[in-house]
Parts: structure tokens; C-alpha cells; sequence
């Protein structure tokens, strides 16, 4: 079972969170945007631009449409397990793991290339394999929905194509059912939602 830290709890409507959760969330939320911000300006060290890139007013707006579209994308990602696991009566928050924060933002820095693993949402309580697997399948269906919405935005603005192509990848990547990923509980649980998930990742990634 996952031990919180002690913080005071905070309630946003039908939302239970913590400050602890609120700045874990903002911290992973800017971390990741900064690092697809540098990988989209092509501002890391193997590219050949100089680092003074980032205080361009081109690198601030490439920040700015990072952190509603790819940043956003992991966010919303780990929330809809927050708020799934939560209807379901669990203890459900975010937590951001600092070090894999430093390893995303390096790696964006030094050769443009992003391993994203921000944090979880830690849950405890008790669920059965149906309820796992809604769980589970609750952050790649969120980002499918971004997809969906940043596809449209971007026919008028293609700049948002990276939305679009950020969370269609994210949530086709946590189907693969392995490891500690959405996919092997999305699979415990269902065939069926399993495959069709999957189809429609694939469909959205390579044939939209």
C-alpha cells in the first residue's frame, strides 16, 4: 500500500486532492512541456542550436502550445485514473517522480529525444479486475479524445498537430500490455476493449 505523505487535504467539488498532489501535478505539467518545447525547437545539444534559444519569443510560444497540448496530454492522462479509481471509492493521487523528470528534461537537452515517465497515480483500496481495467483504460481513452480535438484544431492551425501526434502516441503506447503499463490490465480484464483500444490508436496514429 502507498504511504502519503501527510498533507492538508483539499476538495474541489467532487475532486479529493492534496497540495502535495497540486504541486506534484504543476511539476510534472512544466517539466514535460519544457522538454517537448525543446525537442519541437530543435533546442538541444546534438541539433546545434545554441541553449540562448530559450529566452527567443519563438521558444516562449513553442513552450506555450507544449504545455496545452503535449503537457496537458500526460496530465490529463494520469488524472482520469485519479478520477476513475475515486468513483470507485480508492484513494487515488498523483505523485511525480523527480528523477525521471531530470532524465526526460536531459535527454530533451542533449539529443532530442524524450523518455516521458512523470509519475503516477498512486491508489490504494480494493478493486475488482473489471474496475482495474476501467481504470486502466481511463488515461489512454483521454488521450484518444485529445487526439481527436487537437486533429480538428489543427486543419485550421498545424502548429497543434503536436497535440495531435503526442497523445495518439501516448495512448497507443500504454496499451502494450506489459510491465506496469495500461495495456496488461486493460487485457486481464477484456479482450475485446483491448483490441478495439488498440485499433483505434493505430487507426488514429497511422491512417488519420
Amino acid at each position: 500500500m502507498y504511504q502519503y505523505q501527510k498533507s492538508k487535504p483539499i476538495k474541489l467539488g467532487p475532486i479529493k486532492t492534496s497540495s502535495i498532489e497540486l504541486k506534484d501535478i504543476l511539476k510534472g505539467w512544466t517539466a514535460l512541456s519544457f522538454a517537448f518545447a525543446l525537442l519541437y525547437s530543435g533546442t538541444y545539444m546534438l541539433g546545434g542550436q545554441s541553449f540562448s534559444n530559450i529566452l527567443s519569443p519563438g521558444f516562449g510560444i513553442i513552450f506555450l502550445i507544449s504545455l496545452f497540448t503535449a503537457g496537458l496530454g500526460f496530465v490529463l492522462h494520469e488524472l482520469a485514473h485519479k478520477f476513475v479509481a475515486q468513483h470507485y471509492g480508492c484513494i487515488a493521487e498523483f505523485r511525480a517522480f523527480d528523477k525521471m523528470l531530470y532524465l526526460a528534461v536531459g535527454l530533451a537537452a542533449f539529443v532530442g529525444w524524450i523518455f516521458a515517465a512523470p509519475g503516477a497515480v498512486m491508489i490504494s483500496g480494493t478493486v475488482t479486475r473489471k474496475e482495474n481495467g476501467i481504470i486502466s483504460i481511463a488515461g489512454p481513452a483521454t488521450n484518444f479524445v485529445l487526439a481527436g480535438v487537437f486533429w480538428f484544431i489543427a486543419q485550421t492551425m498545424p502548429i497543434f498537430t503536436i497535440g495531435f501526434f503526442v497523445n495518439a502516441w501516448l495512448g497507443l503506447f500504454n496499451l502494450i500490455p506489459f510491465g506496469n503499463l495500461d495495456g496488461k490490465k486493460v487485457l486481464m480484464w477484456s479482450k475485446a476493449w483491448w483490441t478495439g483500444s488498440v485499433v483505434v490508436g493505430v487507426g488514429l496514429l497511422f491512417f488519420l
